[in-house]
């Protein structure tokens, strides 16, 4: 029998936001996604994610910084004490993880470094998978 690290909190898994994720799936706007469900964090973070493609900074900035704030409420309504694993592999935590890696490349953009620090380590702490999955690697 393997016994995982006995000081190390469970994993948090959020759970599931269907009808959140369909209207993603299916091609609607981020934006309307973040108006219908404004605690989803995956449609604050594909908001950022298009805004820093863009060039939009600042807007991704805000962006993230809102997916990440609803996503941390989200863990905290699921055990999560602010530290501990969160998986990249349950895909209900990747809003929030790919929020993190927004506001962490947009902070950089800005030079707000201690903040992109911040972020960064979160995401390691998380599952040092996110850093790769999110090119923060």
């Amino acid at each position: 029998m393997t016994h995982g690290n006995l000081l190390e909190p469970p994993a948090t898994l959020l759970p599931e936001n269907e009808p959140a994720q369909a209207e993603l799936a299916a091609g609607t706007d981020a934006a309307e996604v973040a108006a219908h469900h404004p605690a989803f964090s995956a449609a604050w973070a594909q908001l950022g994610e298009l805004a820093l493609e863009s060039g939009e900074t600042v807007a991704a900035y805000a962006y993230a910084r809102t997916g990440y704030h609803r996503g941390l409420d989200a863990l905290r309504r699921s055990g999560w004490k602010g530290f501990g694993p969160v998986p990249w592999s349950h895909v209900p935590n990747q809003g929030v993880l790919r929020a993190i890696a927004v506001l962490a490349k947009a902070a950089r953009e800005i030079g707000e470094y201690d903040e992109y620090d911040r972020c960064r380590q979160l995401l390691a702490d998380s599952d040092p998978a996110s850093l790769e999955a999110t090119g923060l690697a």
